[in-house]
């Protein structure tokens, strides 16, 4: 069946996050004054840079619906009773969510800024260390240049722990003979 590919498309996917990624770090500058002047600058002036940045946006997208296709077919098939090999998949979804949420603020324009502000600031409905977390997810009161570094250097490297995680993942799967 078709649908066993989806593990091997996923594989490639972050192969080509990891590779695009790569690329892209080398020209961005995570700073709020220059960030988007630096995503700018990397799809004008970098040669490919347009591409490279296609590439690493829309691969975003084809990962997940990779990745929803492929836990759907865990879902019909039954493979959440592997539960070993099945938590440290939903392990990596969260990881891979968190990635892809860290990278959507780095151009740092108007929605990116607000998408930061907002979804972090959720974090404060936790009760009595809500404000704590957020105000140590930012670096300060609010959304500024510590928050944008951080983000960047978690999106640097999460997708390496996610790929460490993809050989445990592989590991527990054909442990099981699969």
């Amino acid at each position: 069946s078709a649908w066993w590919n989806f593990g091997s498309l996923l594989g490639i996917c972050l192969i080509m996050q990891i590779i695009t990624g790569l690329l892209l770090a080398t020209h961005y500058t995570p700073d709020t004054s220059m960030a988007f002047a630096s995503v700018a600058h990397i799809c004008r002036d970098v040669q490919f840079g347009w591409l490279i940045r296609n590439l690493h946006a829309n691969g975003a997208s084809l990962f997940f619906i990779c990745i929803y296709l492929h836990i759907g077919r865990g879902l019909y098939y039954g493979s959440y009773l592997n539960k070993e090999t099945w938590n440290v998949g939903i392990i990596l979804l969260l990881l891979l969510m968190a990635t892809a949420f860290v990278g959507y603020v780095l151009p740092w324009g108007q929605m990116s800024f607000w998408g930061a502000t907002v979804i972090t600031n959720l974090l404060s409905a936790i009760p009595y260390v809500g404000q704590t977390l957020v105000e140590w997810a930012w670096g300060g009161f609010s959304v500024d240049n510590p928050t944008l570094t951080r983000f960047f250097t978690l999106h640097f490297l999460l997708p390496f722990l996610i790929a460490g995680l993809t050989l445990v993942h592989l590991t527990l799967l054909h442990e099981s003979g699969s």
